[in-house]
């Protein structure tokens, strides 16, 4: 008897040490392991974007296929051409959050297309970058999200690392 049960002890020890082992590994593939989530401000993420750097125009002729010249059209007037104003507009998605809650800043940058944003935030009297957090530009448009557990009335704002420009500042309440 005493056999029985020692044996009866042993294949669950087993068996349970099998089972727990393959849970293990399938946590792994499928990524619920207890690595660290990564945090806004994180101090080990890394993002290597290359500078941005102006094409070079075409040597040939630029051709426009299935369009006519109009009679009245003069041929000594030029086109006038119209670059977009670089002005960075930024708007905040909350006006009022909980301390540490999501604050979405996203806003446009016509003209900005590869530029890198980074945050900033009004305090001690300046602008002082906020944790390294920074938004590309696509498509003339950028969004990130920031954190604060700052409470009271918190001044953001965008500058561009390259030319040095600023966006608006947007005002969040935290409480």
């Amino acid at each position: 008897m005493i056999y029985g049960l020692l044996a009866l002890v042993v294949v669950a020890l087993a068996v349970g040490l099998v089972a727990g082992v393959a849970l293990m590994a399938g946590a792994h593939v499928l990524g619920l392991g207890g690595g660290h989530a990564a945090v806004a401000g994180d101090a080990g993420a890394t993002l290597y974007l290359p500078k941005p750097e102006k094409t070079k125009p075409s040597d040939g002729p630029s051709i426009t296929l299935g369009s006519e010249p109009s009679p009245d059209s003069s041929s000594t007037s030029s086109p006038s051409i119209h670059k977009p104003k670089k002005t960075i507009s930024l708007q905040a998605g909350e006006q009022t959050v909980s301390p540490m809650g999501r604050i979405d800043l996203t806003g446009t940058y016509p003209g900005g297309e590869g530029a890198v944003l980074n945050v900033q935030k009004f305090s001690n009297g300046s602008w002082q970058d906020f944790y390294g957090i920074s938004a590309s530009v696509t498509n003339g448009s950028f969004s990130t999200y920031i954190q604060t557990g700052t409470p009271g009335l918190n001044k953001f704002r965008m500058i561009d690392s390259d030319s040095q420009r600023t966006s608006n500042q947007v005002k969040v309440t935290i409480r």
